[in-house]
């Protein structure tokens, strides 16, 4: 399938695929879109959430991204753990990684004026597959090579970013068994934040026991979806 990188609004790059006319992320802004979809409503709302507990003495955040790309999501959580020193175990499955040649054509390092950390997202490309390495002091990052309808984890993570290609092309990836499983990958408390706004998607994921909320998208798009495993 034909690859293409171009310029997002905002300035940062994606990869568009003519074929489907799909993009990795938004046309109207890659890194606006990362930041408004994902870590605005899914890693600082958990870490609110949690600050608000009296109790909770919690220091650290384990994250799924469905859909790890072209890496903006994990870098862009990176820069965050760092600068609140919080320390993070990310997980990104992906079962077609992104192509060197492609990596290297991204300028979201130099669009996050994050130059000194140019090497750790060469590293969160070129690390092994499968195994759980260390980035920093702040971030574990585990790839796995897998297909979303294969995970199998419990009560394992805090936040999901669900940033799978749209439902359009692949209505598979948005179902009520892709939702059970994440719903299931969650634990109690844990947050679920994505780009789609489709009422289909939204009744998948109250159908296996989400609570979902709509909330104002990111520039280009009128609503997402946020949802809460707020039981058992």
């Amino acid at each position: 399938m034909k690859r293409e990188i171009f310029i997002t609004s905002d300035g940062s790059t994606s990869i568009h695929l003519p074929d489907w006319n799909e993009q990795y992320h938004s046309k109207h802004g890659a890194i606006q879109e990362a930041y408004h979809v994902f870590i605005k409503a899914g890693f600082e709302k958990f870490m609110d959430t949690i600050s608000q507990k009296k109790e909770s003495t919690q220091t650290n955040l384990s994250i799924l991204e469905i859909g790890f790309g072209t890496g903006l999501n994990a870098f862009i959580t990176f820069l965050e753990a760092d600068k609140k020193n919080i320390k993070i175990d990310y997980v990104g499955v992906e079962a077609y990684p992104v192509a060197a040649d492609e990596v290297e054509k991204l300028n979201y390092v130099a669009e996050l004026k994050a130059e000194n950390n140019q090497l750790v997202f060469n590293e969160m490309h070129t690390t092994s597959w499968d195994e759980k390495q260390t980035i920093s002091d702040n971030f574990n990052l585990t790839k796995r090579k897998q297909f979303f309808n294969e995970i199998d984890d419990e009560n394992t993570f805090d936040v999901i970013y669900f940033d799978a290609f749209g439902a359009t092309n692949q209505p598979e990836l948005w179902t009520e068994e892709i939702f059970q499983k994440m719903f299931t990958a969650l634990k109690v408390g844990g947050i679920l934040t994505t780009y789609a706004a489709k009422g289909s998607v939204r009744r998948a994921m109250q159908t296996v026991g989400f609570t979902v909320e709509r909330l104002a998208g990111p520039p280009g798009k009128r609503e997402m979806l946020r949802a809460v495993k707020s039981r058992q």
